[in-house]
């Protein structure tokens, strides 16, 4: 098809078909032949520029006949030799504008340029095409006809089963097996590859050899390096300056097969073998290291520092929009497939929340801080996400290994701005304390949770209720397992405000029965003991033998973790079950940094249990917490708080103290009633800010702050039939079918498959594990992107392929399964077995 043909029947034609009246403007005089060439009995065509005023007199008459049954005019070309008008007071001034506003135009946008036309007419010669523009702005008809004239690459288009020239060069590159085949078993293609690609992309193969692997492979090199001489916004190195690339009218056909090859799953892991092999080759990351800015595009690996600078420099300049630019460039970058890039931009991503949700609550806080209760209100409502986004940022923090300092600045913004905007709610709700006490007036106090949702329900007869206590479950982490558990069933949250001193053996003894009306602190000359009445509740066999005494027959405890692990189940006749769990502060005290990311275990191990407790029978879970906690970890040398004066007997994990004594700027001392606190200590005294007794502390509790005695209750319901278990089908692949990892942190890609066009818009909830033979877990997601970071279950919406990596351990060598598994059941729905190729 010569350019007028398709110009006429893919332009022209079409918009007459649909305006009847289609006026052409053309200075350049490229399309008046034809135009009138296309007059027919029923169509005409008229150049008012060579008719004059006739000309336009008869247009004017002509349009006025179109459609016009008697008249037989059913179209109007009106071939204008003149500029298009651009704007509305040239359009004033042009007397054809009329013909216009009542049909189509030509040329209408961008689209209509020559270039772009002739482009669409022959795709694979823009290469030459492009040149002959370069060359010649405004080229004839004959000169575009003759591109292309007898290179119509026979064999290449046979062998291959390929048509187009991006189709061919592609296969040249990431063919698939049958086409790889047909490359080995001929060498007649080899002349016309040779002139494709001096045609194509102006590439002079310096290789003699006929063999597809040594084309390919000096293809590849051209190609990727092309896309990154074409994206730098400098001039190239001195040392890669004879480096074989493109000629420029190329530029968009080499960064097109560029990011197909990045893109379509079939060549994504060529493309990242081929990609670092040439980075190393050709010492890029030397050659540029000079380099600030090194393009839009990151062809290479070691490219992505740029990007991660920009994002970095942008964050600390408070660019939050910025940022969010660079990571959305960033979120299909096929160096994601990479953990260590998932691990940088996951802390990037990380802190760029932080650091915008601190600065949005900020402004948020002096419209909430007139009270107590709008205090506490705006953090049960949303104040508390802040502390999941800590959490998550330190998370991330934690698992990220930064051996050149790359990420300092960000980790330290990121803690800054949460600590500032942690110390200015604590100033206010230190205000609001002073003056109002503990806990607030007509809300729920913790040491009220047993009878309020556990003693009432256990008055019906044959109702078995679980009571699970989870020691230092906040309450941001009590909304992430309300969460968790909705996928299973309705469940309620309900925030309860802690006993103080908010420590493990004061809140675990406020949740027994009746502890509203008993619970007191005593001094037994050795330290604190929580008594209800006359009996000591100290510990877990003090506090479990208070339940039995008044439950008797019908209680029995057990630790969360055994329970979930054990064979036996509940005898029918236990209508009070307490599971307890000390996975979380006992974690978080040892190691807070090391084991954040072992929070998800616990939550998991919740999810579990209910699910077993709905099969054996039990009508209702209601879960409860001691206290909460804060992580300091931003904490400095001189970050702590001096006591105050006085004899202060006892010290509640130093951020509260319990004796005689005065307040001063730091401290807040109040009698003991005024803070709920019954016992033979008449003050209480605990620093103003978010600081501790004793310095180095990076988690802590047993103050009084929003994160240490704000806390979550949650119920479940249990009756009714059990959630039905979806039968879905997980994809897991590694590196096309590889079989061994070479590297601690293997990225699998995870894929729900579903055809069902009714559920393209749902998701499901997995777990990921690598598991040793004998069932250890020796493999976990990094948290980030698709893997929640508090329980560690990865969203997947439907044939969508989602990178995940895994962390394993260090120590861990041999051979392991990685498991996709159901998050109640934890029965496996797919698995894929691998082995280690490196050296413990």
């Amino acid at each position: 098809m010569s350019i007028a043909e398709f110009i006429r029947d893919n332009l022209l034609t079409p918009r007459l078909k649909s305006h009847s009246c289609l006026v052409v403007y053309d200075q350049a005089g490229l399309y008046r032949e034809l135009c009138l060439g296309m007059q027919s009995e029923n169509l005409k065509a008229i150049d008012v520029g060579a008719s004059g005023l006739d000309g336009r007199l008869n247009a004017l008459s002509l349009l006025r006949q179109v459609g016009k049954p008697q008249s037989g005019v059913e179209g109007l070309i009106v071939y204008v030799p003149m500029a298009k008008p651009l704007n509305d007071e040239e359009k004033q001034k042009d007397p054809f504008a009329i013909y216009a506003a009542c049909g189509a135009v030509f040329p209408d946008d961008d689209g209509d340029e020559f270039l772009s036309i002739c482009l669409r007419a022959k795709p694979d010669h823009a290469t030459v095409i492009r040149k002959v523009f370069a060359e010649t702005p405004a080229p004839t008809f004959a000169v575009i006809d003759a591109i292309g004239g007898g290179l119509g690459w026979p064999h290449l288009r046979a062998l291959l089963d390929a048509q187009s020239v991006r189709d061919i060069l592609y296969a040249l590159m990431a063919p698939s097996a049958s086409q790889e085949k047909a490359l080995k078993g001929a060498d007649n293609w080899v002349q016309e590859a040779r002139d494709l690609l001096k045609v194509t992309l102006g590439f002079d193969l310096k290789s003699k050899i006929k063999a597809w692997a040594t084309i390919s492979e000096e293809l590849w090199r051209f190609c990727l390096f092309s896309e990154f001489a074409f994206d730098l916004p400098v001039s190239l190195p001195s040392a890669l300056g004879n480096v074989p690339k493109a000629m420029p009218e190329a530029r968009s056909l080499i960064e097109d097969l560029c990011e197909r090859l990045r893109s379509d799953l079939r060549s994504r892991n060529i493309y990242v073998e081929h990609a670092e092999a040439i980075e190393k080759e050709l010492n890029l990351k030397d050659a540029c290291g000079e380099l600030d800015d090194l393009g839009k595009r990151d062809t290479f690996p070691f490219e992505e520092r740029t990007f991660l600078k920009r994002a970095i420099e942008a964050l600390k300049a408070d660019d939050v929009d910025r940022v969010r630019e660079i990571i959305a460039k960033h979120a299909s970058s096929v160096w994601l497939d990479k953990a260590e890039s998932q691990s940088q931009w996951g802390l990037i991503e990380a802190a760029l929340r932080l650091v915008a949700q601190c600065g949005d609550f900020d402004r948020q806080l002096p419209d909430y801080a007139k009270s107590q209760t709008s205090l506490i209100d705006f953090y049960v409502a949303s104040l508390r996400e802040i502390d999941r986004l800590h959490r998550e940022f330190e998370q991330a923090a934690s698992d990220f290994i930064d051996p050149h300092g790359l990420m300092s600045s960000v980790v330290g913004q990121a803690r800054t701005s949460y600590r500032k905007l942690a110390e200015k709610v604590q100033a206010v709700f230190m205000r609001h304390l002073e003056t109002t006490g503990w806990p607030p007036a007509n809300r729920l106090a913790n040491a009220d949770v047993f009878d309020r949702f556990v003693a009432k329900p256990l008055q019906q007869a044959g109702h078995r209720i679980a009571y699970i206590l989870v020691d230092a479950l906040r309450y941001e982490l009590g909304v992430a397992l309300e969460h968790l558990l909705s996928e299973d069933g309705p469940v309620t949250i309900e925030a309860a405000f802690a006993q103080l001193p908010t420590i493990t053996i004061i809140g675990m003894a406020s949740l027994l029965p009746e502890a509203g009306q008993q619970l007191a602190l005593r001094s037994d000359g050795t330290g604190l003991v929580p008594t209800l009445g006359d009996q000591t509740v100290g510990n877990v066999t003090q506090r479990m033998e208070a339940i039995r005494k008044r439950y008797g027959a019908r209680f029995t405890e057990m630790r969360l973790g055994d329970y979930v692990m054990a064979k036996d189940s509940v005898a029918e006749t236990i209508e009070l079950f307490v599971l307890r769990s000390v996975e979380i502060d006992s974690q978080l005290e040892n190691d807070p940094q090391e084991t954040l990311g072992l929070l998800p275990k616990t939550l998991s191990r919740i999810r579990a249990a209910i699910h077993r407790l709905r099969k054996e029978g039990f009508k209702e879970v209601v879960i409860a917490t001691d206290h909460g906690f804060y992580l300091n970890a931003a904490a400095e040398a001189g970050d702590v708080c001096s006591k105050p004066t006085g004899n202060w007997a006892f010290n509640a994990h130093d951020r509260m103290l319990l004796g005689q004594g005065g307040g001063d700027s730091s401290n807040l001392v109040m009698a003991n009633e005024r803070l709920g606190v019954r016992g033979d200590f008449p003050m209480v005294a605990m620093p103003k800010s978010m600081a501790p007794y004793s310095r180095g502390l990076l988690y802590f509790h047993g103050g009084a702050s929003l994160q240490e005695a704000v806390v979550p209750v949650l119920s479940m319901r249990l009756e009714g039939a059990e959630p039905a278990i979806r039968k879905i089908k997980i994809d897991l692949t590694y590196r096309n079918g590889a079989k061994r990892i070479t590297t601690r942190t293997p990225v699998v890609e995870v894929m729900w498959a579903n055809d069902d066009m009714f559920e393209q818009d749902r998701e499901v909830e997995i777990l990921l594990e690598a598991h040793k033979p004998n069932g250890d877990v020796v493999g976990e997601p990094r948290p980030g992107g698709a893997v929640d970071p508090a329980t560690r279950t990865i969203s997947l919406r439907p044939n969508v392929r989602v990178p995940v990596a895994l962390k394993m351990l260090e120590e861990f060598e041999g051979k392991f399964t990685i498991k996709a598994l159901n998050p109640n059941t934890l029965v496996a729905f797919n698995s894929l077995t691998l082995e280690t190729d490196y050296t413990v």
